[in-house]
């Protein structure tokens, strides 16, 4: 098999804003064609608000970017690293175009999203091709890399993560600790149409196993739809609700749907979350996430699924039961179904 060139790496985000002037700019941009209720906007608006109007994404983004291009450069891959978001600056169009100006010709993408599902895949390929059209016919071709969500420089973090959650539990309750893992909820017309539910029970399976759990719940967050459209369930306060009606005094929280610690972990885990537990009685411990410190175990994957891409004879890991997944998106992948 022949090797593709590759010039150049993009790393893909949703973004932040970085100030309280941006928030309401930065939730118009979300937004934006969802007719959300305008006294929805002001709750969420209030959320970004209660942490000074910062999310951590764009810092993350940037610690991420440079621990990625230091990686590249100490393995002797020159390969500039450009970093462009969805919703904030800096934006992807933006991205796109100082890569053509540069006179970059193919680069692969990498995501902030471990899974497949219209948001976090199919929306950010959209994304990618808006951007090259925007900066015309010169544009780079842009390639992403696999999904990764078993990899084994994905799941080693958050065992130790929620093993050392458990670990920081007073002893008395340490051993009986239930574990919840989170994800952000999609409706589930969505998720009918591609493997999110069934890639998260993987990682799921993965990390309860590693970190010495015999059993574990998958419970969902940051639902944003209309209530008459069926989301995934349940919601992570009523899980809480459930499991301290059935007699759990310690729950040890992994929000693997996410990369970093941003914002919906901070607010609906950290504040909202943490709120219920004390309502409830329960003691509650949260485990980190991989991307936000970042965990060089972390960056080392997103180095190898760049090196795997650069050299077919390449061993490609994966851990569970799935298989390695392609390189490229099936035409028409996670569809938007409303």
């Amino acid at each position: 098999m022949t090797a593709t060139v590759y010039d150049s790496v993009l790393l893909v985000s949703f973004g932040g804003p970085e100030g309280p002037d941006d928030v309401e700019p930065f939730l118009a941009n979300v937004t934006a064609g969802r007719q959300i209720p305008a006294e929805r906007l002001e709750a969420v608006a209030r959320q970004y608000h209660h942490f000074g109007g910062i999310s951590p994404l764009n810092e993350q983004c940037r610690r991420l970017r440079d621990a990625l291009a230091a990686r590249l450069a100490a393995s002797g891959r020159h390969l500039p690293v450009y970093w462009g978001n969805r919703n904030w600056t800096p934006y992807l169009a933006d991205a796109v175009a100082e890569m053509t100006a540069d006179g970059q010709r193919r680069a692969l993408a990498v995501f902030t999203s471990a899974y497949s599902s219209y948001s976090g895949c199919r929306q950010y390929l959209d994304d990618i091709e808006a951007a090259r059209a925007s900066a015309g016919g010169t544009a780079p071709a842009i390639d992403r890399v696999r999904a990764y969500y078993d990899h084994p420089g994905f799941i080693a973090p958050f065992v130790d993560a929620v093993a050392d959650a458990r670990m920081s539990l007073p002893a008395e309750v340490r051993s009986g600790a239930r574990l919840v893992f989170t994800a952000h909820s999609i409706p589930e017309s969505m998720a009918a149409g591609c493997d999110y539910e069934r890639q998260l029970g993987e990682t799921a399976r993965l990390v309860a196993a590693g970190a010495g759990f015999d059993g574990w719940t998958m419970a969902w967050q940051s639902r944003s739809g209309p209530l008459s459209v069926p989301w995934l369930e349940p919601d992570v306060n009523d899980c809480l609700k459930e499991l301290s009606g059935r007699g759990a005094a310690a729950v040890v929280v992994a929000p693997i749907g996410f990369v970093t610690d941003h914002m919906e972990v901070m607010w609906d885990l950290d504040v909202v979350a943490a709120a219920t537990a004390t309502d409830l009685g329960l003691r509650l411990v949260r485990a980190s996430t991989p991307g936000t410190g970042p965990d060089d175990r972390f960056i080392a994957m997103w180095q190898e699924l760049i090196e795997e891409r650069l050299d077919p004879a390449k061993p490609r890991r994966s851990l569970g039961r799935l298989g390695t997944g392609p390189d490229r998106c099936p035409k028409g992948c996670c569809p938007l179904r409303r």
